[in-house]
């Protein structure tokens, strides 16, 4: 029976699997960007994401657990040191996968599989769409007429020393 079975073979034994999905892992931890077609980047990404988790807290244990994984000592180093920093605050969802289109051979569906913080293009987006302001410019007109009398009081008690 195939019950709790659910994950994508991607017609491979496990050991052809297994060692496919860690070396697209270090691929994807190095480069924070790779090219594949999009079952290989779901099963990826399934893949890599708790590895992700784990690297936020850097104790031996969790350096241990990752490289049984990936098996690559520059990579868990890279992981560690400059990957962890920059997702230490998002709770989760750390890969992006983007549709490019379909290969010409085979007509698999290609797509890019990257690391969200590393994307810089699409944070300079976000940034810009947090500055945009929601309110409609009529009601930030209104606190203007109010200061605006204001002003003239505060010059007349000015004026009335300097005439002493």
């Amino acid at each position: 029976m195939r019950h709790n079975k659910k994950f994508n073979h991607l017609g491979r034994k496990a050991n052809h699997r297994a060692s496919m999905l860690s070396n697209m892992a270090c691929s994807l931890i190095e480069h924070k960007r790779i090219h594949t077609t999009l079952a290989k980047a779901k099963a990826l990404r399934i893949y890599v994401e708790p590895l992700l988790t784990r690297a936020k807290e850097d104790t031996q244990a969790n350096r241990r657990l990752v490289f049984s994984e990936l098996k690559q000592k520059a990579i868990v180093t890279e992981l560690f040191q400059n990957v962890a920093e920059k997702i230490a605050n998002r709770p989760g969802g750390y890969t992006r996968i983007l549709r490019t289109g379909f290969r010409l051979g085979d007509a698999a569906e290609m797509c890019i599989i990257e690391l969200v913080d590393y994307n810089e293009n699409m944070l300079k987006d976000t940034k810009k769409a947090a500055k945009k302001s929601t309110r409609r410019a009529g009601k930030k007109a209104a606190p203007k007429a109010e200061e605006a009398p204001a002003a003239p009081a505060a010059e007349a008690p000015a004026a009335e020393a300097a005439a002493e």
